[in-house]
């Protein structure tokens, strides 16, 4: 049964794009199956807040919800596209089906309408024959860390999906070999016939809308062009990838009826929040707590980048508590070849404990008098 996307992701009918991003990312962290392993309920959960921000973050899709609700995504158009297959065909829970067709599902639906009532295909297109259908797109989402995003990582993904027949090389044929066009038809897989004022377009009888005449079917996929298989794909995920980008692999997706177009695979990915470092574009920033001493009369410390390098920072005399210096790039790789910068954001460790002598030594220093008002 199908959810209404804003109550799955907790948001009102007019949340603006910022909102629904951000209860998209608080819930889906929330449920990830690394985070609940085994929880048959967070994994029901984490694609049904998937295909809700599927939905919510397209504003065709959303238009289209708003004024239809679920019956906008009859027939496999909508985020919930996969249900042709019996269960989850990813074993993680995080796969799901993007939109499955070259055309807009608010077209789809407008164009059957138009065809239902004599108009033919509409929207200035010829009508599409099977043949000439485009596979599903396939979405999945990761999970990584930012030294993963520093670095790039690869990303592998074991789903089941259509993939083109081996046997008749896609053509559903038994010979293996490209069917001829349907005589009947001409390829376009629509016959028009007249009833009264109105021109009727009805799938043609001869191939079934195919567009091609298959005599002989293959025994393998009984004429499909396409069977079931389980699949191995690595993802290469380049480095100083951003936190929510989508990445795309074309042609990559499930493949389509008798030869038409294979879909895409995508692939959003989501950066954990690191303990040391904190993103900003493709700049880093680092707390880090001196010293007064050292602060006051300056010095040299040793830091240690996301990239495990040792590094000497020379701290300059006075430097002030919540001073930011820059180190030039130690940040990000930014796609280009270069790097952004890391900041280092200095605060000050008061100590909890000092001996006879520490005391001593801050209240002589407290005592000195000093011509510039506000010192110490």
């Amino acid at each position: 049964m199908n959810k209404n996307p804003y109550e799955v992701l907790g948001v009102a009918k007019d949340a603006s794009d910022a909102d629904i991003k951000k209860a998209y990312h608080k819930l889906v962290m929330k449920y990830h199956p690394d985070r609940n392993p085994g929880d048959k309920n967070a994994e029901e959960k984490f694609k049904e807040v998937n295909n809700a921000f599927d939905i919510l973050k397209d504003p065709q899709k959303r238009a289209a919800y708003d004024r239809f609700g679920d019956a906008a995504f009859a027939g496999g158009n909508g985020a919930s596209a996969g249900a042709g297959f019996n269960g989850n065909p990813f074993g993680n829970g995080a796969f799901h089906f993007n939109m499955g067709s070259d055309m807009g599902g608010m077209e789809d639906i407008l164009r059957e309408a138009m065809r239902g009532f004599g108009f033919g295909g509409g929207f200035g297109e010829d009508s599409r024959s099977a043949s000439q259908q485009r596979g599903r797109d396939l979405l999945d989402e990761v999970v990584i860390d930012l030294k993963d995003a520093y670095f790039g990582t690869t990303h592998t993904v074991k789903f089941t999906s259509a993939v083109k027949c081996d046997k008749c090389s896609g053509h559903g044929t038994a010979d293996g070999k490209p069917a001829p066009v349907c005589k009947t038809c001409g390829g376009t897989g629509y016959v028009h016939t007249r009833q009264g004022f109105f021109a009727v377009e009805t799938p043609c009888p001869d191939c079934q809308g195919l567009g091609k005449k298959i005599d002989k079917k293959c025994s393998q996929c009984d004429g499909t062009g396409t069977i079931n298989k389980q699949r191995t794909l690595d993802v290469k995920i380049p480095a100083g990838v951003m936190d929510g980008a989508r990445l795309r692999m074309a042609g990559m997706g499930e493949a389509a009826p008798n030869g038409g177009t294979p879909g895409d695979f995508y692939i959003d990915v989501r950066v954990r929040p690191d303990k040391r470092f904190e993103r900003i574009g493709n700049d880093l920033l680092m707390h880090m707590d001196l010293d007064f001493t050292t602060l006051a009369l300056g010095g040299e410390i040793e830091i240690e980048t996301l990239d495990d390098k040792k590094l000497s920072v020379k701290i300059p005399s006075g430097t002030q508590v919540g001073e930011k210096m820059r180190i030039r790039s130690h940040g990000m790789p930014n796609g280009r070849g270069g790097f952004g910068d890391l900041y280092l954001e200095i605060g000050i460790t008061i100590p909890k404990k000092l001996n006879d002598k520490q005391k001593k030594a801050l209240n002589e220093f407290a005592g000195i008098k000093s011509d510039k008002k506000g010192w110490f």
